[in-house]
């Protein structure tokens, strides 16, 4: 190879080729020319290269002498605690059953009506004010409410004790009594369909019970009756009414508040559907003319019993009147007239069926009353 190489040199400079050559160089120069041409693996020798040879054989890693994988204790990474807990709590929470809410149960109606009377403070002043804001700035303030129910209670007793040819000293109590106990079941049956609604501001803005507004309603009305009780303490005088009074009379308390526990069912019931179902209001108010109408308020049944003779049986039929037995409870025994058991047992039916329906209504729709008003 080696002497390739110097042949090709030789070619390549002519003057290499030997001393007696024409224009050559000595042989001294053409060895060093050679020299320093040929790459420096060709130049050393045959040992040195056997040396690098056998060096580089022994710094490659040989095909068999792989990396030997790690333990399997390192190798695998250890848990995170953390992570097996948060794993843990989505597994539980996916196999349990779903979450009830307890919104529609009898435990939060009845809770309902517990806390809206611990809260009575507020409903007492709301309901007073209520009536001092109706009135204000007037001389005689809510007394204007006996006034214009014994106005009322004149006009129509003198006009009906002479239409029906009655004695206008027994018939003048009587119709001022019925107006004054009517007058609580028209409030009831109107203002307690409206009594959800017209609270819409106080329902979205105050963290209150939902029956503080029954209880502010009821508290009005009783506070509308014990002025217009002035009335009936004046015909007690001026009519000799007290002449008929006795210890029976005494049963026109539990009356009353049988009268009131009534207004507060009503009041649910009607202020709940009427504020679902606004067309409720409206046809309460032509109920309530048609009852007034049908219930003896300013006639008596012994008067159509007298005037209609043979007939007198179909006098009766009011007994179908639902208020007319309200209105006996209360009355009879302010007048110190008899009483009926009837009607206290089916006042006390009616009760209790009110009531039922109420907590029903109040259990499954109180929670919504919010998202209706």
């Amino acid at each position: 190879m080696l002497d390739s190489i110097s042949e090709k040199q030789t070619d390549q400079h002519p003057r290499a080729a030997g001393p007696d050559a024409p224009g050559g160089i000595p042989a001294e120069e053409a060895t060093g020319v050679v020299s320093g041409t040929v790459p420096a693996a060709a130049a050393r020798p045959d040992s040195d290269r056997e040396n690098t040879a056998s060096t580089a054989d022994h710094s490659a890693p040989a095909d068999d002498d792989t990396v030997a994988p790690a333990d399997n204790d390192t190798a695998l990474a250890e848990p995170d605690p953390a992570a097996q807990a948060a794993a843990g709590a989505e597994s539980d929470l996916l196999s349990a059953p779903p979450m009830k809410s307890d919104s529609q149960t009898f435990a939060r109606a009845f809770g309902d009506f517990a806390t809206g009377f611990s809260q009575r403070e507020l409903w007492l002043s709301l309901g007073w004010q209520d009536i001092k804001q109706r009135y204000r700035r007037s001389v005689l303030g809510p007394f204007w409410i006996t006034i214009a129910t014994g106005l009322q209670a004149a006009a129509m007793g003198i006009l009906y004790s002479m239409l029906l040819d009655q004695p206008l000293r027994e018939f003048l109590p009587y119709v001022t009594v019925g107006l004054i106990v009517w007058n609580v079941i028209n409030a009831s049956i109107l203002e307690g369909a409206d009594v959800f609604i017209a609270n819409e501001g106080l329902i979205k803005q105050l963290p209150s019970a939902l029956s503080v507004h029954i209880y502010r309603l009821v508290w009005r009305q009783l506070l509308f009756f014990a002025h217009n009780m002035v009335i009936y303490l004046v015909m007690l005088a001026a009519f000799g009414v007290w002449e008929d009074v006795n210890w029976a009379s005494l049963l026109a308390i539990p009356a009353i508040l049988l009268l009131f526990l009534n207004s507060m069912w009503v009041s649910i019931v009607f202020g709940i559907f009427s504020t679902r179902y606004r067309d409720i209001a409206p046809i309460l108010g032509s109920t309530t003319l048609m009852l007034f109408v049908l219930t003896p308020v300013m006639w008596t049944t012994s008067t159509l019993e007298n005037q209609m003779g043979a007939g007198s049986e179909r006098a009766r039929l009011v007994e179908l009147v639902p208020t007319f037995h309200y209105l006996e409870i209360v009355r009879a025994p302010l007048l110190g007239e008899p009483q009926a058991l009837r009607h206290w047992v089916i006042v006390g039916v009616i009760t209790l069926v009110g009531w039922v329906v109420a907590i029903l209504a109040m259990k499954q729709f109180r929670s919504r009353v919010p998202y209706w008003v």
